[in-house]
């Protein structure tokens, strides 16, 4: 379905039914064999798009009009959200549950697509994206404001460095909400590129301009300021340059997950890679004890310093500072060893990384993955390395976006598997 004549420009609209979901947080449409990524709509809509760019071989543009809802639109909380305006969240033209079914349909498509998985052994995976506590707004314990020519706090455009001025972001925490930091409270920030806020999941708040000085006693040098942090049964004391789980449940949702799939037993061994401050180790070594052994490895200096600080006291875990392929390929750490759990960033861990820990974990692998066509990707290298995906589960850790978590179990070859 299309009104288009040739070639679609910037800035042209036409007409289109709109198709499945694809990652990024869009829909697939095509006119007139054009592929287009369409943000704002909804598979089986058909809305009016304006094209707001054209690539070679693909075109994107937004939903300025929806001729035919589908079931699950519904109006968006925030008057923020939709085409030309602020670009962080995604989905909230999605009801909740069909925000929970997109993010399956999402993890689906890569693990068929770049995992190398069959339809059958999707199916038998059960994909599910489970909900987290709290509801979809007020969840975001870590906001980046950007600053306009004017002075003004605000937020970016999707894929644009265009500021839109708003006066408060609905999935920000309670916390932060609160601060006199947007207009019109918040005034102006004179030569200030960002400011950034972050909350703990208890309510206190450290503001930072970023880069540099101001005499507003509102803001804190983030390089001294820390957050306490409160997850898997202890309090992390964590600087808020460091990395920290942004919804306030998440913490100890991914270590329940963790635990319940390693299942370590007193006197394993663990690797704990790309640890931050540590959550994922102690945990470990609370089941594994004192006979065993834990391994944490990170890169990022302000988490170093947490990991130290935060698990002296638990004489079994040895911190490493260094990058994880550095630390497996130059022998930082050696093998073998009986679990590993990795989070690693946006990009995922690579082959080199997951050529190491197959060649020196005995028993089993827990990765938490932010990105699911990242962690397709590591899923085709362990099994082409003989390893099975044996179960993953999803966690809507990011609601009104389209960023969803995962946590995926490996078990190695042999008579386990």
């Amino acid at each position: 379905m299309t009104a288009a004549a040739g070639p679609l420009a910037e800035g042209d609209r036409t007409t289109v039914r709109v198709g499945a979901v694809a990652h990024g947080g869009h829909c697939v449409a095509r006119v007139d064999g054009q592929v287009v990524f369409v943000r704002h709509a909804l598979p089986d809509e058909v809305v009016t798009v304006e094209i707001t760019e054209v690539h070679r071989g693909f075109l994107r543009g937004d939903a300025v009009a929806v001729l035919e809802p589908a079931p699950e639109r519904v109006t968006p909380p925030c008057r923020y959200a939709g085409p030309d305006r602020c670009g962080g969240c995604d989905l909230q033209h999605v009801g909740v549950a069909g925000q929970l079914a997109w993010k399956e349909s999402v993890v689906r498509e890569q693990l068929l697509r770049l995992g190398g998985l069959s339809a059958a052994e999707v199916d038998a995976l059960g994909v599910q994206v489970r909900a987290l506590p709290g509801g979809p707004l007020g969840w975001r314990t870590r906001v980046r404001y950007a600053v306009d020519a004017a002075d003004r706090a605000g937020l970016l455009k999707h894929r644009s460095h265009e500021v839109v001025p708003v006066d408060r972001c609905l999935i920000a925490h309670p916390a932060i909400q609160q601060l006199p930091v947007l207009p019109p409270a918040g005034g102006r920030w004179p030569g200030v590129d960002a400011v950034e806020v972050v909350a703990s999941a208890t309510g206190d708040v450290v503001v930072t301009a970023l880069p540099g000085p101001t005499d507003d006693a509102r803001v804190t040098d983030a390089a001294d300021a820390q957050l306490t942090q409160v997850a898997a049964g202890r309090r992390f004391e964590v600087p808020t340059t460091a990395f920290w789980q942004v919804h306030p449940a998440a913490a100890d949702t991914l270590v329940d997950a963790v635990l319940e799939l390693l299942d370590p037993a007193p006197g394993e061994s663990a690797w704990d890679l790309y640890s931050g401050a540590g959550l994922f180790a102690a945990a470990i070594a609370g089941r594994t004890g004192p006979t065993g052994r834990i391994t944490l490895v990170e890169s990022a200096g302000p988490g170093v310093a947490a990991a130290r600080r935060n698990l002296a006291d638990l004489a079994q875990v040895e911190v490493v500072a260094a990058r994880v392929e550095h630390a497996l390929t130059r022998r930082r750490i050696t093998g073998p060893v009986d679990l590993v759990v990795l989070d690693p960033p946006r990009a995922g861990a690579g082959a080199r990384v997951v050529t190491a820990i197959a060649a020196a974990a005995r028993r089993a692998v827990a990765y938490v993955a932010c990105d699911p066509a990242a962690l397709a990707r590591d899923v085709r290298t362990f099994r082409e390395l003989g390893w099975t995906l044996a179960q993953l589960r999803g966690y809507d850790c990011f609601p009104m976006t389209q960023h969803v978590e995962c946590v995926a179990l490996f078990i190695p070859p042999g008579p386990t598997s």
